[in-house]
């Protein structure tokens, strides 16, 4: 297979890793074939598309990759654990988004919690953007934090409106965006869980429901001890 090439970004006036590692799988072609024959389903709803479970064989290529990059880039000493991996088609049109699919967000509010994104589909429909919450200045939001921050914000849009319904796409009033890291494919990019993120896609142009065509990820949820 190709050589993995990782590299670190620091981000952020908190000073966050982001890494970021091309090459990610050995046989990302098998990867997208196999979700053309999954079962995805809109599951839960915050993500804007529909989700089916990646395969086992996933999670132990997958922590192969990211064991020594947890323990030299995060601070991992004993153990890495893949809690779910999903794979994910972003389909829903911008008209449609909700409140809180219009706005970055959060995974968990742990701090021992990380997130991946393996972009499997075309880079045009977008990467995964950082962004810092103007009136706190909060780049993540862990379980101190978390209650100030969803007061804050309530009242940033009880001053300011709620924003329309649109993909964000870099700053606005009320979020600034600190970092943005570009889809390619069989990239993935891992992060802080409470590290404010929202993926970067186009509000001009259809969003494809086919696995093989459209923006396919897998999103993975992992725990570093």
């Amino acid at each position: 297979m190709t050589e993995r090439i990782v590299s670190i970004e620091i981000i952020g006036s908190e000073r966050s890793p982001v890494a970021i590692i091309d090459n990610f799988s050995a046989d990302p072609q098998a990867l997208v074939a196999t979700a053309v024959g999954a079962d995805f389903q809109m599951r839960g709803e915050f993500y804007p598309g529909p989700r089916a479970p990646a395969p086992r064989s996933y999670f132990e290529e997958a922590a192969k990759v990211l064991t020594p990059i947890a323990i030299r880039v995060f601070g991992g000493t004993t153990s890495l654990q893949l809690d779910r991996a999903l794979y994910s088609i972003a389909t829903t049109r911008p008209d449609d988004l909700s409140l809180a699919q219009r706005i970055p967000h959060i995974d968990d509010v742990r701090k021992s919690a990380f997130a991946v994104v393996h972009y499997l589909g075309k880079a045009e429909f977008g990467g995964t953007a950082f962004y810092r919450h103007r009136s706190t200045g909060y780049e993540t939001v862990g379980e101190a934090r978390h209650a100030r921050y969803l007061a804050a914000l309530k009242a940033d849009f009880m001053r300011l409106g709620e924003p329309p319904a649109a993909y964000i796409a870099g700053d606005t009033p009320v979020f600034e965006r600190i970092f943005a890291a570009s889809a390619r494919f069989n990239r993935a990019v891992i992060y802080h869980s409470s590290l404010l993120h929202c993926a970067e896609l186009p509000n001009d142009i259809p969003l494809p429901t086919d696995a093989a065509e459209g923006r396919l990820t897998i999103a993975s949820f992992l725990t570093i001890k």
